[in-house]
């Protein structure tokens, strides 16, 4: 409980580095308090999901005001995002300081970025572009504004072009959009494509992640199923 007082008093003050800050020094003194022995490398690692969650609600803030609209859809879906994967008495309390985060000015894109850059795998920020990706289509377009500003967010998290080309094709439908995903083109050869298939299924396999968090383990679910699905549909379409 300690820990949330702490991080909800640090985003007052500070926005959400304090309130990240905030986080830390509850869940220390929380140790202290119930007597344990503080182990800082456990520490460290158990603070780690509050860190990637208050980063994602923010970066989720920022995608849905992009356009100048806050839409009723995207709010739920980044609502059922947190009850799936946290349960709905953490969900609430996230989406407390979401529905906060929505209210307020835009937050320093490079500045929440540099957390993930800093402290977190690529495989794990692909899954960030992809959460914002679903947010952005969850009314069922994604807008030129919504799109601009998560190349803008994708760019600050330090993610390869082709890798954004390749998830936005999951999520807007075009010809071609299964050589995209695989990061290839039409012209590659038979080999070209199972090559392709291959790297691009470890780089989304699941296990590549080295994580616990939910939505991270969820988002790679759903583009490793992603990559499988535009490979067989090449198969099909080529006859291999």
């Amino acid at each position: 409980m300690i820990k949330w007082v702490a991080a909800f008093l640090g985003y007052y003050l500070f926005r959400f580095p304090g309130a990240i800050f905030g986080f830390f020094v509850g869940s220390f003194l929380e140790k202290l308090i119930n007597g344990s022995r503080v182990n800082f490398q456990t520490f460290s690692q158990s603070a780690e999901p509050a860190q990637f969650q208050l980063n994602l609600i923010a970066f989720a803030a920022i995608v849905i005001k992009a356009d100048g609209q806050v839409k009723a859809q995207e709010l739920q879906f980044v609502r059922n995002f947190f009850i799936t994967n946290y349960g709905p008495q953490k969900a609430a309390t996230i989406f407390e300081t979401f529905n906060e985060q929505v209210k307020k000015e835009t937050q320093n894109i490079d500045e929440l970025a540099q957390v993930f850059v800093s402290a977190s795998r690529y495989e794990t920020r692909l899954q960030v572009i992809h959460f914002l990706m679903g947010v952005s289509n969850a009314d069922g377009s994604i807008s030129q504004s919504e799109l601009s500003k998560i190349r803008q967010i994708a760019l600050a998290l330090e993610i390869r072009a082709v890798d954004l080309d390749s998830i936005k094709a999951m999520f807007v439908k075009s010809t071609g959009n299964a050589y995209r995903i695989l990061e290839i083109t039409p012209s590659a050869t038979d080999t070209e494509v199972k090559k392709a298939y291959r790297t691009m299924a470890k780089k989304y396999h699941p296990d590549k992640l080295q994580s616990k968090e939910p939505a991270l383990i969820k988002g790679a679910q759903e583009k490793f199923q992603e990559v499988q699905k535009a490979y067989e549909e090449i198969q099909k379409e080529r006859g291999i």
